[in-house]
């Protein structure tokens, strides 16, 4: 943990996690409070984890969540409120503590002298200049005043932000580049399948940020509040304006636990669990291991999400344990899948089904999860019938896996760079946006009809890296993006379906038929799944080596 005190009756830190509890008691803490809403990181800890573990420690644990950046007046007034009649000291919390340190500075509006809250904060290491300069200029933020200015700025540090600022250094090692991220830490997502399945150990999939972001790329260690392309600004946490050149945006998704009512409370207990959060995914092998006999549920929301696979790998590897275990023949496993098919490209369908048979799974298609009651093991489903009615069904559950719905990140959905649906508006072949020249996005939250992996992002980040520099001048070339993305479908340890394809589910292996059929469990898929594509991530993708992902080039 990493506290930090404003005053004898507030402390502040970045994210805390459950474990954290008896220290903050020993510490003399009595309260805790969290600006942070759910869903904002794939490690974040729902508050319902936060309060039951602060509530067995002796801790108060309160919820007043605020957008990254966003910080309202009201907030922090209420902020004050909550902070006078909780039992002191209190230590509030969010991402980084910057929004915990913008409400109590906005608390403080009008009881102490302005250069008192700067002092404050500054000596607790939060620079609020840019709130101070709000709050006299009466809750507007002047973006006049500019914290600093890059050639390019790339909104996110995940896969795909790092993968093309990487990319276009490699082109040009003299451009300056700034990146702009709040995480510490950096994860290979597409490992928390194997997590969950006891093949790979979790610090297997994190790396810290600052080791990952290349040398010569400004790190801004913030989060992004708002977006003002017309001005080539965007608006971070504590009110603090960065300007550009370029811009490219890729910022990943938000996972939108609360889209399902009950789910945050239970989640990581009651057997209900998750593969698409961090701390969750050895709790689904410890579920999977404990299992001998019932029903085990997992659950796939309406599209778009990451990886459209993810949620029958999970499936498949928990079947194929229980099959090794013996005990397949005591488990009713059902695969409740919003979506009309198993698959959305018909080529890989006939080997799934080989294993949906092999492992008895009842597949229920047009199941919309909407509801979880923990306690009583109960999930509640919208089923869409064919006459397009609707009815509500209820299913029991020893273990459930669940995948959320998923959206576009807040600050991006009432950005001028949203569709009518919240994503970014991008060209599906260039990826630059449809209205911006000087804006590019790619990743899980644009519009493109790819497939949102990260195998979509390597082949994406080469394209966004040349299309800038085209819109620099510094090419007479545009690159074209033409939708590839890849599924390694494990469908027993030990063996993988591949699956790869571009825009329209059109199949493109890119190995010869002879060394891996895609349409047919592999052994050697799964030994690129578990060997060489790590190593290919970190040393490759993430370090602007463009294996196996040049991009196709057209005049301009």
């Amino acid at each position: 943990m990493e506290i930090r005190k404003l005053n004898d009756e507030l402390s502040v830190s970045p994210q805390i996690l459950m474990e954290d509890m008896a220290a903050l008691k020993a510490a003399g803490f009595r309260a805790v409070v969290c600006n942070r809403p759910d869903g904002e990181g794939s490690d974040q800890p729902l508050f319902s984890e936060i309060e039951d573990a602060a509530r067995a420690a002796g801790l108060e644990a309160h919820y007043l969540p605020a957008e990254p950046g966003k910080v309202t007046d009201q907030q922090g007034t209420d902020f004050g409120s909550l902070l006078a009649g909780l039992p002191k000291p209190v230590l509030a919390y969010c991402r980084t503590g910057m929004r915990s340190a913008t409400m109590w500075a906005l608390s403080q509006s009008g009881k102490l002298p302005l250069t008192e809250i700067l002092q404050t904060s500054s000596s607790a290491g939060y620079d609020l200049k840019a709130v101070v300069r709000r709050i006299v200029n009466k809750g507007k933020t002047p973006l006049e005043a500019v914290e600093a200015t890059h050639q390019i700025v790339i909104v996110g540090a995940g896969a795909a932000g790092i993968s093309v600022a990487a990319s276009l250094l490699a082109r040009d090692a003299s451009l300056d580049i700034a990146i702009v991220d709040p995480a510490d830490i950096h994860y290979y997502q597409p490992g928390w399948t194997l997590v969950g399945a006891g093949v790979f150990q979790p610090k297997q999939t994190a790396r810290t940020m600052a080791s990952l972001i290349p040398r010569g790329v400004h790190w801004i260690k913030a989060a992004v509040a708002a977006f003002e392309p017309d001005n080539n600004a965007i608006i971070l946490d504590g009110c603090r304006v960065v300007k550009y050149q370029q811009l490219v945006v890729c910022p990943g998704l938000k996972l939108n636990w609360g889209a399902v009512e009950g789910l945050s409370e239970t989640l990581g207990r009651n057997g209900v669990t998750s593969n698409y959060l961090y701390h969750l995914a050895p709790y689904t092998w410890e579920l999977v291991q404990k299992l001998r006999g019932g029903r085990a549920l997992f659950t796939q929301p309406p599209m778009p999400i990451k990886c459209a696979g993810a949620p029958q790998k999970s499936m498949y590897l928990s079947a194929d344990h229980w099959l090794r275990s013996g005990v397949l023949d005591k488990i009713e496993i059902d695969f409740c899948n919003a979506g009309a098919v198993l698959f959305g490209v018909p080529e890989y369908v006939p080997a799934l089904n080989e294993y949906v048979a092999k492992y008895g799974i009842n597949l229920q298609f047009s199941h919309n999860l909407t509801a979880i009651d923990g306690p009583g093991r109960i999930a509640t489903f919208s089923r869409s019938n064919a006459d397009g009615s609707k009815e509500t069904i209820q299913q029991s559950f020893d273990m459930i896996h669940v995948v959320p719905p998923q959206v576009a990140p807040d600050f991006i959905r009432v950005s001028p760079l949203a569709d009518a649906a919240g994503w970014i508006d991008v060209d599906q072949s260039t990826l630059r946006h449809k209205r911006f020249a000087n804006v590019h996005a790619l990743g899980d939250a644009t519009n493109s009809p790819n497939a949102k992996t990260a195998a979509a992002a390597r082949k994406q980040a080469p394209v966004v890296a040349h299309n800038v520099l085209a819109e620099m001048g510094m090419v007479n070339t545009y690159a074209r993006y033409d939708g590839y993305g890849s599924c390694p479908l494990t469908v027993e340890r030990g063996k993988i379906v591949l699956a790869e394809f571009l825009y329209g589910g059109k199949v493109a292996p890119s190995f010869p038929k002879w060394l891996i059929d895609g349409t047919r469990p592999s052994r050697l898929a799964w030994l690129l799944k578990e060997r060489i594509l790590p190593p290919l991530y970190w040393q490759g993708m993430l370090k602007g080596r463009e294996w196996l992902a040049e991009p196709e080039m057209t005049d301009r």
